[in-house]
């Protein structure tokens, strides 16, 4: 090729990561996906993973055996939805694992209208224990939320992706994103799910201070919806109820403050090592719904703290493997995804570990892949494999040049010829 030639090629080379933003021009040059080889799926990972599914089936059988055979005349009636569940699970978790995630960007105007919409539809439903979250599927039930999490996170990554460095502007890299999760926080809100709403909102504003959203907006959005949590709170009986008993719950230990009394109780008489599996006395009728939110207090209280500190462990290495995935990610948008996905479990967790050990005020958010779900631990495992897709990035090693490679040979060669 002339001179001309291979100086034509490069200007083009040039416009067209110009074209790009500023992270994508480094991937772009970096990270040639089409063309290096794919690393296994990340074994910690996994293992974590399958370890909090393990401890959370263990536990919802202890949990639920008495109840179940009260009631439904077979101590396994919950373990056997939740295997059921897990398989459903894994094969989601495959799928994501498998699929091509960046497909999900030509999916995400969809897949945000859906979850808007089946928020919605939720509203039009019958309520259940005062709130109306479900969406009934025949014999089964059906969390629209758990959609609106998948989606929110896909369009967090897909337009701050594109966006780039335009993030830092405050009508285009901050507004839209604030108004499409402050759409689904309201409809959140009139089911209500508070807990829902805080989450999303956490991981929003989380995922625009990672993109260099200027510290100064994400303090004015939470300035501006003190106001809002406070009328919220003051402005609704049974809110200001579970504030009070937040502060106080031993006033309100056979009412507001039941369950976490009995949490604290199963916790507190687990002591180090636990009663041992099987041997808790709280789930015997006495702490309601101990396989949903509260599952960690069944744990405390047969496992000890040195179960509480396992779980925990757990999460901080699936945390810690999600970190690394987007770090190591190929492109600007499994990057946020990952992160966007790693950020969404770390808020649910703490905040759950919050409400039963007594930090933050009750707010039925459940402990990712731990406790009884249905759709929720679906779509949870289908976000891991999503996790476990963007973690197989290329190796960097592969990046070098054949020639790179050839001329590092004659080099070791030259030497060994010299020192012979």
């Amino acid at each position: 090729m002339s001179m001309l030639g291979r100086l034509i090629e490069r200007i083009q080379r040039r416009d067209q990561l110009s074209a790009l933003p500023g992270v994508a021009q480094i991937v772009a040059i970096q990270h040639p996906s089409a063309t290096l080889p794919e690393r296994p799926f990340d074994l910690w990972l996994v293992a974590s993973v399958l370890g909090l599914l393990g401890i959370g089936t263990i536990e919802i059988y202890s949990a639920t055996a008495a109840d179940s055979l009260t009631h439904y005349n077979d101590s396994a009636h919950y373990l056997i939805r939740q295997l059921v569940y897990v398989s459903l699970g894994g094969l989601a978790m495959w799928f994501g694992a498998r699929l091509d995630y960046r497909r999900l960007r030509a999916w995400t105007y969809p897949l945000l209208m859906l979850a808007i919409l089946l928020l919605g539809v939720a509203l039009l439903t019958h309520a259940r224990n005062g709130a109306k979250r479900w969406i009934p599927l025949g014999p089964l039930t059906f969390q629209p939320v758990e959609v609106a999490k998948l989606a929110l996170v896909t369009y967090l990554a897909c337009s701050l992706g594109r966006k780039a460095d335009r993030v830092k502007a405050f009508t285009v890299g901050f507004v839209p994103h604030l108004v499409v999760c402050g759409m689904m926080m309201v409809l959140l809100l009139k089911q209500p799910d508070l807990g829902s709403s805080v989450v999303l909102g956490a991981t929003t504003l989380g995922m625009l201070f990672m993109a260099g959203t200027r510290v100064s907006y994400i303090l004015f959005a939470v300035l501006a919806a003190a106001p809002v949590a406070y009328h919220l709170v003051v402005g609704t009986a049974w809110r200001m109820q579970r504030f009070l008993a937040y502060f106080n719950p031993e006033a309100f230990a056979n009412r507001e403050a039941y369950q976490f009394m009995q949490a604290r109780l199963a916790m507190g008489s687990g002591g180090l090592f636990g009663a041992g599996l099987g041997d808790g006395h709280q789930t015997l009728g006495y702490m309601p719904e101990a396989h949903n939110d509260f599952i960690l207090a069944p744990i405390g209280e047969e496992l000890g703290w040195i179960g509480v500190a396992f779980v925990l462990l757990l999460f901080a290495i699936l945390v810690w493997r999600g970190i690394r995935a987007a770090l190591g990610a190929r492109d600007v948008f499994g990057g946020y995804l990952a992160f966007g996905i790693t950020l969404l479990f770390g808020v649910q967790v703490l905040f759950n570990v919050g409400v039963v050990l007594g930090v933050v005020p009750n707010k039925g958010i459940t402990l990712p892949l731990v406790s009884y779900g249905g759709s929720s631990l679906v779509i949870t495992m289908f976000l891991v494999g999503l996790l476990l897709n963007v973690g197989r990035r290329p190796e960097r090693r592969a990046q070098r040049e054949p020639q790179q490679r050839e001329l590092a040979r004659k080099r070791r060669v030259r030497v060994r010829v010299v020192t012979a």
